[in-house]
């Protein structure tokens, strides 16, 4: 055996964990081989199982077939924890290609039993699933047969390929195993070793280079198997087939990357497009597989609420599905789809006049405000409505959701919250993780009922009562039937609307809700007037300025020491006490209030740790990365396109020469600013 690589591993925690942490790290290449390997796009466990000890000259018959449909990668795994005896036959028949002589034959598969001990061999057959490739055909999936001997520490990897009569063989030049050895007390050894290492070729995709092994996959390995950090959530794509999800997601991508050219939005085309056509690839096999577990012939309709851009709708609508989307805001992008993809302008209001009892999915995708209401809307529009959502901002029935658990992630107590109103709703609530370019990528689905239809009314009421004990809803007494009883407090929710409750109230589940506003409003601080902004940074910069001396400083280009008042540091709590509070109501108006106006005025300020200093430019050092071309031509284009501030108002001036300070001093000195015609003709 060559080796390949190793490394050394210390399990010193409270708890050993090593050697299980060891083999739940080689459950994870075995199973989610694309996390180290990002030109998989993941693998199938095709089969699984227990080697008998006993061997026998007995050939093999052809590998069981995979049934294609069914509940996902789950269900493959099911189906193949059948095969053990074919994954006998299979043994029997590769185990006699094994190499031998010259000391190459991998260790774990020498005996199959010492003196004593007849314990038998774990095999795992999986296929490996390549990335589609920018030129060329795509890579073909190749089979392995994973040999794990949990006595020696061992798991090789036996790849095969099928010969012109159908029986597998193994390529021996491809073989590698990897090794955990224990030193002494805690301290370990993990390795990679290959047969051969001097005729190992490398495709760079399923086969990569034995350095890789060697580094970067024994790396990884070696820092899972000392953390003992369960998931919060599931492995991706557990409900659907990996193999099927590929293929799906290439075809559709290859369909509609000529959209990433045209894409007339602001935000990155290569983010939302690739992201959109990855859950329209995969709710196209979900729907499939529903299809074929119902028996239905027709294809699922949809409704997309909040939809955005729209383009999911417009894929699931060209891939067969009749369906609309609905958002409150129009996007350009809408104009480009053509007639056939339907998307109406118009805001939701969770109540009886928005319910969709022809339609079998509702698909809540970063739908906000609307994501907790998505599983009410589908149980109140019909028994066979079924929904997906995929949550990313955190948002109650009405306003923002508030944290109760300390244990968990925000995120995760969130997905909880959003799981438990689907089953007060009667859905039994699957997860699942999706493969998509976003922090956010859990996914919700409601497609099966934990009542009868007869229970249908029984299932309201409990609806009803769930909405009612809401800690941020106490205020209103909702009844979907009666209308609404208003206790006391009632008129903070009317004062909250900022308008009367509509006339016909039964229509309307709870009046506290605030649906997205229509025009998006820029609440960074850019919006708000110049000279409002002007006053609060002067008014600041006084504050540092009279809280401290003049200090000393040396003019490092003037050769002298002069005089120059760096003002002192305040928190912006302390800062926030000395302004008026009509100006800080108007900042708690704009997203991080005063904190992003001082951050956006940075040529002033200097936010750091909460504290609030007036900016020394001598201090300013160069960073010392190399900028990019862009940047270096940007930055030079707005050199001098404003006026200094400290020229301006600071009692010293600046502390900079004019030729050194990037900002005028004096309006003799402004040049005109290209950046914006730039950026007009790049739009």
């Amino acid at each position: 055996m060559g080796p390949v690589g190793a490394v050394a591993v210390r399990d010193g925690g409270a708890a050993a964990a090593l050697p299980h942490g060891f083999w739940a790290a080689v459950r994870v290449w075995l199973e989610k081989p694309q996390v180290v390997n990002r030109r998989l796009c993941g693998a199938v466990i095709e089969a699984e199982g227990t080697l008998p000890p006993e061997e026998s000259g007995e050939m093999s018959p052809p590998l069981p077939t995979r049934r294609e449909g069914g509940s996902g990668a789950g269900q493959e795994r099911r189906e193949a924890a059948v095969g053990d005896a074919e994954l006998g036959w299979l043994w029997r028949e590769v185990c006699g290609q094994l190499p031998e002589g010259r000391g190459n034959l991998p260790p774990s598969l020498k005996p199959w039993g010492g003196p004593g001990r007849r314990a038998g061999l774990h095999a795992v057959l999986r296929m490996l699933l390549p990335r589609s490739r920018p030129v060329g055909p795509p890579a073909p999936p190749r089979r392995e047969l994973a040999v794990q001997d949990v006595y020696n520490g061992t798991v090789t990897f036996l790849p095969l390929e099928e010969n012109d009569e159908g029986k597998y063989q193994i390529k021996k030049c491809h073989i590698y195993q990897i090794q955990l050895t224990h030193i002494k007390d805690e301290e370990w050894s993990m390795s990679v070793v290959a047969p051969f290492p001097e005729d190992w070729l490398s495709d760079g995709i399923t086969y990569p280079k034995l350095a890789w092994l060697g580094n970067e996959l024994l790396s990884k390995l070696a820092k899972w198997s000392v953390e003992q950090k369960p998931s919060e959530f599931k492995s991706t794509l557990s409900l659907i087939s990996v193999a099927k999800y590929s293929q799906v997601y290439q075809d559709l991508k290859e369909k509609y990357k000529e959209i990433v050219k045209v894409w007339p939005e602001v935000t990155d085309p290569e983010k939302f497009v690739y992201e959109d056509v990855a859950i329209a690839a995969y709710l196209l096999i979900l729907w499939e597989e529903e299809r074929k577990e119902k028996g239905l012939t027709k294809k699922q309709s949809f409704v997309d609420l909040g939809c955005g851009n729209g383009l999911l709708v417009h894929i699931l609508n060209n891939e067969g599905h009749s369906g609309r989307g609905i958002d409150v805001r129009r996007r350009k992008i809408w104009d480009m789809y053509g007639p056939e993809t339907r998307l109406e302008e118009s805001t939701i209001m969770p109540g009886d006049s928005h319910l969709f009892p022809d339609t079998d999915w509702l698909i809540g995708n970063h739908s906000d405000e609307l994501t907790p209401w998505i599983p009410v809307i589908a149980a109140r529009s019909s028994y066979s409505c079924c929904y997906f959502v995929l949550p990313c901002c955190f948002f109650d029935f009405h306003g923002k959701y508030i944290r109760r658990q300390s244990k968990k992630t925000q995120y995760r107590e969130y997905l909880d919250f959003v799981v438990q109103v689907g089953s007060v709703c009667g859905f039994h609530v699957e997860e699942d993780c999706l493969r998509i370019p976003s922090t956010k990528k859990v996914c919700l689905i409601g497609k099966n009922r934990t009542y009868p239809p007869t229970e249908s009314a029984l299932i309201d009421k409990q609806i009803t009562q769930y909405l009612n004990n809401r800690p941020t809803c106490a205020v209103v007494t909702c009844n979907r039937r009666t209308g609404f009883n208003h206790k006391d407090q009632s008129d903070n929710v009317r004062e909250g609307m900022g308008s009367e409750l509509p006339e016909n109230e039964s229509t309307i589940w709870m009046p506290g809700f605030q649906p997205r506003e229509k025009i998006e409003q820029i609440r960074n601080c850019s919006s708000l007037p110049r000279d409002f902004v002007d006053d609060v940074v002067l008014n600041v910069a006084n504050l540092l300025l009279n809280e401290a001396p003049e200090k000393s400083y040396s003019n490092m280009h003037g050769g002298n020491t002069n005089t120059w008042n760096q003002g002192e540091s305040l928190s912006l709590r302390e800062v926030a006490e000395q302004l008026n509070k009509e100006t800080l109501k108007r900042l708690k108006s704009e997203y991080g209030g005063l904190q992003t106006l001082l951050k956006n005025n940075h040529q002033v300020f200097k936010v750091l740790n909460g504290r609030v200093h007036i900016r020394d430019w001598r201090k300013e050092k160069p960073s010392r990365k190399t900028k990019p071309e862009v940047k270096r031509c940007l930055a030079a284009e707005a050199f001098k396109t404003r006026l200094c501030w400290f020229f301006i108002h600071h009692p010293d001036g600046c502390s900079l020469p004019s030729e050194l300070c990037p900002y005028a001093h004096g309006t003799e000195e402004l040049r005109e600013s290209q950046i914006i015609k730039k950026k007009k003709h790049i739009q």
